[in-house]
C-alpha cells in the first residue's frame, strides 16, 4: 500500500485583503507608484474598514504580488465627471456606500516583477465576481492612458487617441488591455491624477456592465414593479386532433393540458395554431370551407371564457393557440388569445395568412404585433407563417421581449421544417427563448385539416449558457405529449450583454432600419 502523500498549499492564491498585509502592500504600492505616490497604512485601513469583501491580494509562494480596491458608489457619482482625489476620497474609500449599484475600482497594482502571470486578470475576474454576486449594475473606473502623451502630436488630442486605440489602430499598454477584459469607453476624465504625466493626466472612464443582468442599456429595457424569477417553466402542448361530440368535451382536453402543466408548476403552458378547428368535427353538416370558418367564429365567446376561466382557476399563464375569429367589419382573423393568471385577457393577431389560408378560408392578416407584459417579463406571440419573417420577430425584441410563443400548424415535414428553422433563427437573432406548439392527428369530415405534421420544440439561442443544440426541450414527431423547460431569464441578460456574439448591439443602424408604419393600436 503507498502512502498518501501532504497536499501541497498552492503557490498562487487569490484571496481578499486582512489587516496584517497592510504592510506588505504599502511596499507594494510604492514599488509601483513611488513611495510618494503609494498608498498609506492609513488609506489601507480605511479601505478594508469600509468594505472589507471589496479588497483583494494576489499571493505568489507566500509573497503578495498583485492588489486591486473597490467600493460601492451610486450611478449618479460613478458615471459623473470626476477625479481620483474626489471620487475615492482621496483613497480612504469613505465614500463607500452600502447602497450603491455599482462597484467602482480605486485601484489595481501588479509588481513589476510579476507581470505576465495575468495577475491583473485574475484580480478583474475577482472584481466581476463579487459585482455579479451582489447584483450591481456593473464596475465603474478610470483607466490610465499611458501611451497617450507619447503620441498626442499624432492624433491632436486625448479623445482621438482613445478613439484609434477602441476602434483597434493603435495599441496603449494599459487600456488594450481594459478593453480585451471586457469594458468599455464611456468618455474620458480630465485632470484624474493630475501627477500621471504619461497620460497628460486623463483617464479613460471605463465601465463593465454585470451580464446577469436585464436592465442594462444595450438589453430592452423591462418595466416591471417587481423583481422578475430567475426560471420561467414553460410547457408546450403538443396536441392531438381528435374527433369531439360537444364544445365540453374539448373543454374537458384543454383543462386536462392546463391541470397537468399547472401540476408542474409551470409559469406558462402554450397550445397550437387553430386548436379550435376541432370543433368542427362537431357538425354533421358538409359545410364549404369559408361556411366552416364562419361557423367556428361563432365559438369565439366561449372559447375565450375556457382560456380566462382556467387561467385564474389554476394560476398559470395561457396561450391559446389560435382561433379564426370574425371581425366587426366582417373580416376573419387568426387570433391567439393569452389569458394570463391576473386575469387578463390579450388579442394578438397572425399577421401573415399562408396562401391557402387566404384562399381557401378567406382569413385576412392583423396590422399589429405588441408584446404583453406578464409576471414573467415581456412575451410576444408569431402565429406560424409569422415567425418566417425576421421583421416581425426583431420588432417583438426591441418592445423588450423575452420569450416568443409560436403556435404552428404545419400539415408536412417540409412545411413543419420551415416554421423549425426559422424560429431557430429568430431565437440566434434577437438572443431570446422561442417556443413551438403544434397540432398532430387528423379530422376527418373537417375541410383542408386533413393531416398533421408537428414536433413541438422550445428552442434557445446558441451560446455557451444555453442547451449544446440550442434546443431546451424537444419531442417525438406526431405523438401527443407535453413539453417542459425552465428558461433562466438570466441567460438571455449574458448572452446579450457579453456573449460570444451579441447580436442586439451589433446591429449596424448606421446602414439599415425597420420601421413598422403606425396602423392600429393593438387590441
Amino acid at each position: 500500500m503507498t502512502e498518501s502523500k501532504a497536499s501541497q498549499p498552492p503557490k498562487l492564491l487569490l484571496r481578499l485583503a486582512r489587516p496584517g498585509d497592510v504592510a506588505e502592500l504599502v511596499a507594494l504600492t510604492a514599488r509601483v507608484y513611488t513611495a510618494e505616490w503609494g498608498h498609506s497604512a492609513e488609506m489601507l485601513h480605511s479601505q478594508q474598514t469600509h468594505f472589507p469583501q471589496g479588497q483583494f491580494v494576489v499571493e505568489y509562494e507566500g509573497r503578495i504580488v498583485g492588489f486591486c480596491a473597490t467600493f460601492r458608489i451610486s450611478e449618479a457619482a460613478a458615471l459623473a465627471p470626476h477625479t481620483w482625489m474626489q471620487i475615492t476620497a482621496g483613497g480612504f474609500a469613505s465614500r463607500h456606500d452600502p447602497e450603491g449599484d455599482w462597484l467602482y475600482g480605486m485601484e489595481a497594482v501588479v509588481h513589476p516583477d510579476y507581470r505576465g502571470m495575468r495577475i491583473g486578470q485574475r484580480l478583474y475576474m475577482a472584481r466581476k465576481r463579487l459585482c455579479t454576486d451582489l447584483k450591481l449594475r456593473g464596475i465603474v473606473f478610470g483607466g490610465r492612458v499611458p501611451g497617450l502623451a507619447r503620441a498626442i502630436g499624432r492624433y491632436g488630442s486625448a479623445e482621438a487617441y482613445v478613439q484609434a486605440v477602441v476602434d483597434g489602430r493603435r495599441r496603449d499598454p494599459t487600456l488594450s488591455f481594459q478593453l480585451r477584459n471586457g469594458f468599455e469607453v464611456v468618455g474620458l476624465l480630465r485632470g484624474y491624477v493630475p501627477s500621471d504625466h504619461e497620460s497628460l493626466g486623463y483617464a479613460a472612464h471605463l465601465v463593465w456592465r454585470n451580464p446577469h443582468r436585464l436592465d442594462q442599456p444595450d438589453v430592452p429595457r423591462v418595466s416591471q414593479s417587481h423583481r422578475l424569477p430567475d426560471n420561467v417553466r414553460v410547457a408546450s402542448v403538443q396536441y392531438q386532433q381528435r374527433r369531439i361530440g360537444s364544445f365540453a368535451e374539448f373543454a374537458t382536453q384543454v383543462e386536462y393540458f392546463v391541470d397537468i402543466a399547472a401540476d408542474y408548476d409551470a409559469d406558462f403552458v402554450a397550445f397550437p395554431e387553430l386548436l379550435t378547428l376541432q370543433l368542427l368535427s362537431i357538425e354533421n353538416a358538409e359545410l364549404s370551407p369559408v361556411d366552416s370558418i364562419r361557423r367556428l367564429s361563432e365559438y369565439t365567446d366561449e372559447v375565450k371564457a375556457l382560456f380566462h376561466r382556467l387561467a385564474v382557476h389554476y394560476n398559470i399563464n395561457i396561450i391559446g393557440g389560435s382561433h379564426p375569429t370574425r371581425q366587426p367589419n366582417g373580416d376573419i382573423h387568426n387570433v391567439c388569445y393569452v389569458c394570463l393568471r391576473d386575469g387578463s385577457i390579450h388579442e394578438r393577431e397572425k399577421l401573415h395568412p399562408t396562401p391557402s389560408e387566404r384562399n381557401i378560408w378567406n382569413i385576412t392578416g392583423g396590422d399589429a404585433a405588441a408584446t404583453i407584459q406578464t409576471d414573467c417579463g415581456p412575451i410576444g406571440v408569431m402565429i406560424c407563417y409569422d415567425s418566417e419573417f425576421p421583421e416581425v420577430a426583431r420588432h417583438l425584441t426591441d418592445q423588450g421581449a423575452l420569450i416568443l410563443f409560436v403556435p404552428f400548424c404545419t400539415d408536412v415535414r417540409e412545411g413543419y421544417l420551415r416554421v423549425r428553422y426559422c424560429s431557430q433563427a429568430r431565437a440566434i437573432e434577437n438572443q431570446c427563448y422561442v417556443v413551438l406548439s403544434g397540432n398532430v392527428g387528423n379530422l376527418p369530415g373537417v375541410n383542408h385539416f386533413d393531416i398533421q405534421y408537428g414536433q413541438s420544440c422550445i428552442l434557445t439561442p446558441s451560446d455557451f449558457p444555453f442547451a449544446r443544440d440550442g434546443i431546451a426541450a424537444d419531442s417525438t414527431p406526431n405523438i401527443e405529449t407535453v413539453l417542459f423547460a425552465d428558461l433562466r431569464l438570466e441567460n438571455l441578460a449574458r448572452a446579450r450583454n457579453s456573449g460570444a456574439v451579441q447580436n442586439l448591439k451589433d446591429r449596424r443602424y448606421d446602414l439599415y432600419e425597420v420601421r413598422w408604419s403606425r396602423g392600429k393600436e393593438a387590441k
